[in-house]
């Protein structure tokens, strides 16, 4: 089976639940899922139950909003992701992956946390059979173009429009 680029973008809520509901359906006919969180410390509500069905999930081990972060910590996090990205592209090239999704990797290539020559690598190199899930706003127009499936979700309403924070359970 050909394996494709799936993208899911935009700014409305649910590109990572779009994300988890694929690895779910991968893992339930037995699919090897990798699910790498960028700027997330695997705490979100879908790590714990992804990983009870054999989905592998990664993260950071700490993380925070980007614009509070001192310099040292994006350093530190900037370290930690491309690690993230050099141990996933050298797995994808020894095919241990069925499906691999790169969490919010948009955000992390935009803030400059994570080395986007090393997705576009990773695009490039991607293995015939392999599945490759990107996730986050503003997706690049050259992944886009690379891309088979593009899903750009659209925000309308939201409940922080009226000063309502994100809900354990729902938001993260």
């Amino acid at each position: 089976m050909q394996g494709m680029i799936h993208i899911y973008t935009g700014d409305g809520k649910g590109k990572t639940t779009a994300a988890a509901g694929l690895a779910v359906r991968a893992a339930g006919r037995k699919k090897r899922v990798l699910f790498v969180q960028f700027l997330k410390d695997n705490s979100s509500g879908e790590a714990a139950p992804l990983r009870q069905i054999g989905v592998t999930v990664r993260g950071l081990t700490s993380a925070g909003f980007v614009w509070q972060l001192s310099d040292a910590e994006k350093q530190h996090i900037l370290e930690a992701q491309n690690q993230m990205l050099q141990t996933v592209l050298r797995e994808c090239s020894e095919g241990i992956w069925d499906m691999v999704i790169l969490d919010e990797i948009m955000a992390a290539c935009q803030t400059q946390l994570a080395d986007e020559t090393m997705v576009d690598a990773l695009i490039a190199r991607k293995p015939d059979a392999m599945e490759l899930v990107l996730t986050g706003r503003n997706a690049p127009q050259k992944w886009i173009e690379q891309a088979h499936y593009v899903t750009e979700l659209i925000g309308r309403k939201h409940p922080y429009g009226q000063n309502i924070p994100a809900r354990e359970g729902i938001e993260y």
